[in-house]
């Protein structure tokens, strides 16, 4: 097997990528404190062409070199919107028929693996802080809570690394 090289892989550009259909799920960044997380969210965002990436509270906005240090441009290609409040961001995205998924440890979450999108949906996955996750406030006006199983030590994955198993789990299941 040889490796294939960058213009192998076929790849178009800002503007043909932001005219492309794209996978309608938006991702919520509950105050994300990790410039380096955020980056790497908007790498995947862009690796599966998602609707969007909403940041709110805390969580920086580009431009922002360390962003940029693990979006790598995608920080360009992605469309972003702020809010400086979680709940108004989920409320004004179930306004526009978003179904409101909290990436969260609670009783009565859905393993992620059980739960299935359906293809006529749009969906939001709300991540949050790494170290006290969503807001309870956001939890509680979510439509459902999806969890990733652990059967490690640690209590939870990286918010980045947690986000991208979620949208994988969409891009499997509304492609």
């Amino acid at each position: 097997m040889e490796k294939k090289t960058i213009w192998d892989l076929d790849r178009v550009d800002v503007e043909t990528f932001r005219r492309q259909e794209k996978l309608p799920v938006a991702v919520v960044l509950d105050n994300v404190r990790s410039l380096n997380n955020i980056g790497s969210i908007f790498r995947t965002a862009d690796g599966f062409a998602i609707d969007r990436v909403v940041l709110c509270g805390i969580s920086a906005c580009p431009p922002s070199p360390e962003i940029h240090k693990t979006a790598l441009g995608a920080e360009d290609s992605v469309k972003w919107q702020y809010y400086e409040s979680t709940l108004d961001a989920v409320e004004a995205l179930r306004a526009e028929g978003f179904i409101i998924c909290c990436l969260e440890q609670v009783t009565g979450s859905i393993e992620l693996q059980d739960f299935k999108p359906q293809r006529d949906g749009k969906y939001v996955i709300v991540a949050g802080h790494e170290v006290q996750g969503v807001d309870q406030k956001v939890v509680d006006a979510a439509d459902h809570c999806l969890e990733i199983p652990q059967h490690g030590t640690k209590h939870s994955l990286n918010v980045a690394v947690s986000t991208a198993i979620a949208i994988w789990h969409f891009y499997l299941n509304l492609r």
